[in-house]
Order: C-alpha cells, then sequence, then structure tokens
C-alpha cells in the first residue's frame, strides 16, 4: 500500500533528521540555497497573480507549487530542518549532537537566505529592466506589503512583537505538517496532494515564514518599500525565525515523536 502509518513515518522523520546532522557542508549549502531560491520565485510568482487578479485565494492556491518541488528534489528548508533535526538528538542517534543541530540549522539559514536574496534580484531587474523603469503595479505592491509587515507591527510594540512570533509558529505549525504529510505516502501524487493543503492555508492567512520574508523584504526595500534593514531584522525576521522553530518543534515535531515513536503501552482491560 502506498499509506504509510504514522508509526512507519514517525521513525522516518527522525532517519531524516539524523541524515541532515551528518549531511556535508557543501550539499547542506546548495540543498538549503536552492530551496530558498524556489520557495522565494513561487512567493513572486504568487504575489504577481494577486496583484493581476486581486484574488489572494487564487495566489495561496498555487502558492504550493514552489514548496512542492523543494520538497521533491529534496532540498531544505530551515522551517523543515527546525521540525526534523531535534527529534535525532533527542532519540540519542550516535554522534548527533547538540552542535551538530546548530551546524546544520546555520548553513541551511545562510543557505535559504543567499538562494532568496538572489531571486529577490533577479525579480526586482525583470521587473525594472535593469533598474532603468518603475516596476509597476507588483513593485508597488511588494513595497507596501514590506512596510505594513515591519513598521505596522513596530506600531504596536511588543504586543506586535509577539503577534509576528505567534504567527511565525502557526506558520510553521501548517509547512511542517506539509512536510510529514509528504512521507505518508509513497506516491508522488499523493505526497503532492497531502503537501498543498497545509502550505495553501498558511500562504492564504497571512502567516510569517522566515524563508519567504528571506525574498519578500529585500524585494521590498529594492522596490522602493520606507523601512530599515533593523526594522526587517527585528520586526520580521527574528520573530519569525523563533516562532518557526518553536512552531515546528512543539507543535509537529515533539507530539508525533512523543506518541509514535516514544509510544506508551497500552492500558490493561
Amino acid at each position: 500500500m502506498s499509506y504509510l502509518e504514522p508509526k512507519e513515518f514517525a521513525t522516518k522523520m527522525v532517519d531524516a533528521g539524523e541524515q541532515k546532522i551528518f549531511m556535508s557542508t557543501k550539499d547542506t549549502l546548495v540543498r538549503a540555497f536552492m530551496a530558498g531560491a524556489i520557495l522565494a520565485l513561487a512567493a513572486f510568482f504568487a504575489i504577481t497573480v494577486i496583484t493581476k487578479t486581486g484574488n489572494p485565494l487564487l495566489g495561496a492556491i498555487l502558492f504550493p507549487v514552489g514548496f512542492i518541488m523543494l520538497y521533491l528534489m529534496k532540498y531544505d528548508l530551515l522551517t523543515g530542518v527546525f521540525t526534523l533535526v531535534p527529534l535525532a538528538v533527542i532519540d540519542k542517534r550516535p554522534g548527533c549532537t547538540v552542535k551538530g543541530m546548530l551546524r546544520n540549522w546555520g548553513l541551511v539559514f545562510c543557505g535559504n537566505f543567499a538562494g532568496a536574496l538572489t531571486t529577490a534580484f533577479f525579480a526586482s531587474f525583470i521587473l525594472t529592466y535593469g533598474y532603468q523603469i518603475d516596476g509597476g503595479a507588483v513593485a508597488e505592491k511588494v513595497a507596501t506589503i514590506g512596510e505594513s509587515r515591519t513598521l505596522g507591527y513596530k506600531e504596536q510594540g511588543i504586543l506586535g512583537w509577539f503577534t509576528i512570533f505567534i504567527r511565525g509558529m502557526l506558520c510553521n505549525w501548517m509547512v511542517s505538517m506539509g512536510v510529514v504529510g509528504a512521507m505518508i505516502s509513497t506516491s508522488a501524487g499523493a505526497k503532492m496532494a497531502a503537501m498543498w493543503m497545509p502550505i495553501m492555508l498558511f500562504f492564504y492567512m497571512v502567516f510569517e515564514h522566515s524563508i519567504v520574508n528571506m525574498f519578500l523584504f529585500p524585494f521590498s526595500m529594492i522596490m522602493g518599500g520606507e523601512f530599515a534593514i533593523s526594522d526587517y531584522l527585528i520586526w520580521n525576521e527574528i520573530p519569525t525565525a523563533l516562532g518557526n522553530l518553536v512552531g515546528g518543534f512543539l507543535l509537529v515535531g515533539l507530539p508525533i515523536y512523543y506518541t509514535h515513536v516514544r509510544e506508551s503501552k497500552k492500558r490493561s482491560a
């Protein structure tokens, strides 16, 4: 059968975390770079669709194509390794240490950021014919998004910061469900369907995804968004990444691990 029981794919989750800890620096960076670039391109696509059609739901329906492509190619997002890699550490797999986990997270972060930033420059270049003309409606839309999702939160102070943090948690709850959902089947079609639903949900609900934001906010600044790099880091990227970590690990990885890998004995009648 193409469907795997949770107990089967839960073990695969721990195995995947272990593999990522021991992956070479070159492979980790290349896979992370490509993941960041592809997801950024999907975000660019979705924003263009929303701008031209005025239909946010249509953009959300189409956005998961990027996530599906990068997952099938076995590229790595920071949101995914936040969920999977700690499982290998708490399972006490040989050689899987906190130091190795942090190394993986750091490399994936750098690769994702480099890939997303590269796509931001590609997107801004083609919209402006090499920065010679105005970027049009899409550029205006992106600039507005960047300002509202940094300065808009900043105006609310500490409650704004925690709002981003919780949006980041909710985001990686859904994104990680997509990662895990892809493990429930050996069929490519079933994997795509399982990934599509939670990714569509997070995008439509405007939850905060750290890698999408690595593309969105530099792109916004290039297109004329009036906010500082410090605004982006303090009032979006940092709380988003922390929320992604907590959401992926505490709401997805840990519950599955403790109920399907470390399953308790059944009660007697």
